[in-house]
């Protein structure tokens, strides 16, 4: 191998060794956004559903946990790993979760600054919530109204619900900032993670869990299941936990987390 061969191929081990830039990674998340605003209303239905559906198995994942570990001081930290099951099958699985599109959707947004592509991404924030939800109110129904659920861990699942809805809007609006911060941060540095995915999941989706932070999406199918059983009204349900949990979501992941990533990229960005 001739001295200039091997120079080259010394630097190309270099740049794929190296990290992505902050601009590099903007990149990244902002043609996945474009792309996922592209994509048919059928088919981010579908996704949407699919992921409202899925997130129940952090909600089983947790209840299993509690109901079968001894209790002891060491339970609330080792059940909150069931917490992550879901987030692992729906991030991995490529599926519409909200929270995601809290920081996907918006970095378009910040480089075209046009009402088209803000309708855009409000279309798709509508339908990838509507969707979740419907996903979440399904598998609550299965856990609620079938025996696929055995009573012991519907008893945990109920006790989980209870708590995750019962914190007061107050109080559930400002533990679902630091929720909508974490998601956004996963979203972040999943692009360079490679291998390491799933456990970059697993730990900060454990994060939420053991900082019992509160997310729209799976505390979807807690309140939803407490709605099916009767313990639950409609308007609590809208008013003391979706509706604070969703703008502690969105200002977390949107207002916070993406303004700082956007401030620490925007000078080295082309002008739109």
């Amino acid at each position: 191998m001739s001295p200039a061969e091997e120079k080259r191929k010394e630097e190309e081990s270099v740049n794929e060794a190296a990290a992505l830039a902050p601009k590099l990674i903007y990149e990244v998340i902002r043609r996945e956004g474009d792309e996922e605003m592209a994509r048919p209303k059928r088919s981010l239905v579908w996704s949407g559903i699919a992921a409202g559906v899925m997130i129940s198995l952090s909600v089983l994942g947790e209840a299993i946990f509690r109901t079968y570990l001894p209790d002891t001081g060491a339970r609330y930290l080792i059940e909150n790993v069931g917490y992550s099951l879901g987030f692992l099958a729906v991030i991995m699985g490529r599926m519409q979760l909200f929270t995601e599109n809290t920081i996907t959707t918006v970095l378009p947004v910040m480089v075209e600054r046009t009402w088209s592509i803000v309708f855009r991404m409000l279309r798709l924030w509508c339908i990838v919530l509507g969707a979740n939800v419907i996903g979440a109110f399904a598998a609550a129904a299965l856990i609620v109204f079938t025996p696929a659920i055995a009573p012991e861990i519907l008893s945990s699942v109920i006790d989980l619900s209870h708590h995750a809805t019962g914190m007061g809007a107050s109080t559930g609006f400002w533990r679902a900032i630091p929720a909508g911060v974490i998601v956004a941060l996963i979203v972040w540095m999943l692009p360079q993670a490679d291998s390491a995915k799933f456990f970059l999941i697993l730990i900060f989706t454990w994060l939420i869990a053991a900082g019992d932070f509160t997310h729209i999406v799976a505390g979807s199918v807690e309140m939803a299941a407490l709605i099916l059983l009767g313990d639950l009204t409609a308007y609590g349900a809208v008013f003391g936990f979706f509706l604070p949990v969703l703008a502690g979501n969105i200002i977390g992941g949107t207002i916070i987390f993406t303004l700082m990533a956007w401030g620490q990229v925007r000078d080295e960005l082309p002008d739109p």
